[in-house]
């Protein structure tokens, strides 16, 4: 597939509306999936869920060889293959509650190109706005990086030094099972998180990657144990990429004026997820 700058610049602008219900069952698989990890909230969803809602479903036809739907409907045709969600800044207006019904408006808001270690990389952002019946519960900004095939990013060399404890620290134990359920619940069909030989031998990771929206939505609900509510607004951008069975370590800074500073680190003592909460 070609394309060249030109031609994706007139994805710029291009918008997608989706429509959706928080359901019982839906607050209780999410509540499941995240276990002793979730934080206590009364009345509103759990942080994290409305990356639950509102999935891009497409046939089995529509989809790419990676799982994800073809490029070249909603999000532009880059032609580079391999897809990361790298970013999101989120603006929490209200609150989402059960049997809400949920309309996603988005758009494509920029396209840019640049050159990183391992190659050429495109940066689609998208600008999701989310409502009820009742008005705006929540903006987030999406950024979206593709990179060419072959070798996965390379492995950082191991810290120098041991990290020094953090404020407030929590273990988290990822195993397949998660992977598979955070990957369900979101529709997600991207094959790194569940295909193992897919994983290792097309997209040459070591194993199963865990999900950065999974490894975000696990510093939200830590944020939201520590200072007791729920943040208003929560960015986060994936660092480098965290695969196989492992245990997580969150760390996290105590709530000051600035808010909370957050970060997942593998068991290798590489940072893969960096965050920031505020209230």
């Amino acid at each position: 597939m070609n394309s060249d700058t030109s031609t994706l610049q007139e994805w710029v602008g291009r918008t997608h509306e989706v429509e959706d219900v928080v359901t019982p069952r839906l607050l209780a698989s999410f509540g499941a999936t995240l276990g002793d990890y979730a934080a206590q909230t009364e009345g509103a969803a759990l942080p994290g869920l409305h990356w639950c809602l509102t999935p891009d479903i497409a046939a089995m036809r529509e989809l790419g060889p990676d799982g994800h739907p073809a490029k070249g409907s909603f999000l532009p045709p880059v032609p580079l293959p391999r897809r990361m969600w790298a970013a999101s800044d989120v603006h929490f207006i209200a609150p989402i509650r059960s049997s809400d019904r949920i309309r996603r408006r988005s758009t494509v808001t920029a396209i840019e190109e640049k050159q990183g270690r391992t190659g050429p990389l495109t940066f689609v952002k998208v600008r999701h706005d989310i409502a009820n019946d009742s008005g705006p519960v929540i903006e987030e900004d999406q950024t979206i990086v593709y990179r060419v095939a072959g070798a996965a990013a390379a492995t950082p060399a191991p810290p120098a030094s041991p990290t020094p404890a953090a404020s407030h620290e929590l273990s988290v134990d990822v195993d397949p099972v998660l992977l598979f359920r955070y990957s369900a619940l979101t529709f997600n069909g991207h094959r790194i998180h569940y295909d193992a030989p897919y994983t290792t031998t097309v997209e040459h990771y070591p194993g199963l990657v865990i999900h950065g929206p999974l490894q975000a939505t696990l510093l939200m609900n830590f944020a939201a144990a520590i200072a007791g509510t729920s943040p208003r607004r929560f960015s986060f951008r994936s660092v480098h990429p965290a695969t196989g069975a492992q245990r997580l370590l969150l760390s996290a800074t105590s709530p000051g004026q600035d808010g909370m500073a957050l970060e997942v680190r593998s068991s290798d003592g590489q940072v893969t997820v960096k965050a920031t909460a505020q209230w």
